[in-house]
């Protein structure tokens, strides 16, 4: 006979789950989760669990790659909301780094300048501050994986990243981008794709505040 969902024997799993989660050293109990893929959600998925860790009391670093604020012009709606969190009381430290390549015609800047090479530079020594010496039980390092992409940072220092996170583990680790590179599955302990199925940017619906940024 075939097992019915919720079963003994998925119970019996989930239980030994649970006892085995119990018995495991606070370091083991943190995992590094990479969220990547060409489909829409990796940002949106990471904010989400940040909301979710900050309700439960956590204490949150975001660090974005190539995702810049002037101080002034902010293209990226959930960091507003994310200071008025920080302005309420919750634990969280926001670090935007990059560049602005929003031209002022609504189009964007594609290529990388030496200010987007030293903008990268600057996020990935934050991020290795924070994984060293940092108090945060959840860290994101938003496009972290994409700089490689873009060949803003090399495959070596984001995973000088991922080694300082294994020998650190204080706290959970999430990052995020489009493509990973051999070798990348097997540091992570959670993988999940973003699989563009069907978008409506192919139909004439461009990017738009809200939504998208």
């Amino acid at each position: 006979m075939e097992n019915k969902p919720g079963g003994k024997k998925y119970k019996d799993k989930i239980m030994k789950t649970i006892e085995g989660y119990k018995n495991l050293s606070d370091t083991d109990k943190n995992c590094l989760h990479i969220y990547y893929g060409y489909g829409k959600g990796k940002t949106t998925s990471t904010i989400g669990l940040a909301i979710r860790a900050l309700g439960a009391g956590k204490k949150v670093a975001l660090v974005q790659f190539d995702k810049g604020y002037d101080g002034t012009n902010e293209h990226y709606a959930e960091r507003v909301i994310l200071r008025k969190l920080k302005e309420t009381g919750f634990d969280i430290d926001i670090y935007p780094t990059g560049c602005e390549r929003m031209n002022s015609d609504g189009t964007f800047r594609f290529g990388n300048e030496e200010q987007d090479f030293a903008e990268a530079k600057r996020g990935l020594a934050i991020a290795r501050d924070l994984i060293l010496n940092g108090k945060q039980d959840v860290l994101i390092l938003d496009e972290s994986i994409a700089t490689v992409a873009y060949n803003l940072l090399t495959k070596e220092e984001v995973e000088e990243l991922i080694d300082l996170f294994k020998k650190n583990k204080r706290f959970e680790l999430i990052m995020t981008g489009h493509k990973l590179w051999e070798g990348l599955e097997e540091k992570a302990d959670l993988i999940t794709e973003m699989r563009k199925v069907k978008h409506y940017f192919d139909n004439g619906i461009p990017a738009r505040p809200g939504i998208e940024f």
